[in-house]
């Protein structure tokens, strides 16, 4: 089935994907107080989970949310992907469903998507709440349970059970799973080299119109 005839989503990356950075590293690098590279060691030796990792990293975090938004934003350190607003425009002609499924902050997220103007993308990222002793930070999953890891697997899971052809944007090691689910992917760094041993339908990027001509060529 063609992409023209199948009801299709395309679950995107926001972290080194969307963003040329990872936010929320420029966030703990900023802001917290104490070592957060010794859980994100653990977290990329399998040794805790995403959900454990967030929680203690972003526990170092003492800083307000709009002293945060304001080092994102009023000092413009976050620099875009060539390609975004293509994509989205390219989606919404084709009638595409386009989603935002994030390890990253929702908070950081839908401020910086506003920051650009765009009001209309659906996110689904982890939910922090903002304490003088340290942010609180926690992933949701489709039914509302708190999950550990496979937040992004469990939505993917989710748009396949209602039926989408899934096709599926990022690049870190956090997204290999939840890829191997799609019908196509388009990935870079750590993703791209984990398609490159396995068999699956995968198309390089380096920015994002380079995904816009792929998903043309898909049709």
């Amino acid at each position: 089935m063609s992409l023209t005839k199948a009801k299709t989503l395309v679950q995107c990356d926001f972290d080194n994907t969307i963003a040329e950075e990872d936010v929320s590293f420029m966030i703990l690098d900023a802001f917290s107080d104490g070592d957060w590279r010794q859980y994100l060691k653990l977290y990329r030796e399998h040794k805790i989970s995403v959900g454990v990792f967030s929680s203690q990293a972003f526990g170092l975090v003492k800083a307000d949310k709009q002293t945060m938004l304001d080092f994102l934003l009023k000092k413009n350190v976050v620099k875009i992907r060539d390609g975004f607003k293509e994509l989205l425009d390219y989606c919404a002609r084709r009638g595409f469903r386009f989603v935002i499924v994030s390890n990253g902050l929702r908070f950081y997220i839908e401020a910086i998507l506003e920051n650009l103007g765009i009001d209309n993308v659906e996110v689904f990222a982890a939910e922090t709440e903002f304490h003088p002793e340290g942010l609180e930070v926690k992933y949701f999953g489709p039914e509302g349970r708190q999950l550990q890891d496979n937040f992004k697997k469990s939505y993917v899971e989710l748009f396949l059970s209602q039926g989408y052809r899934v096709i599926y944007i990022g690049d870190g090691y956090s997204d290999i799973i939840p890829a191997s689910l799609a019908d196509h992917v388009f990935a870079r760094d750590d993703l791209l080299t984990d398609c490159r041993k396995k068999d699956c339908k995968y198309t390089p990027f380096d920015d994002l119109n380079d995904v816009v001509k792929g998903l043309g060529s898909l049709a």
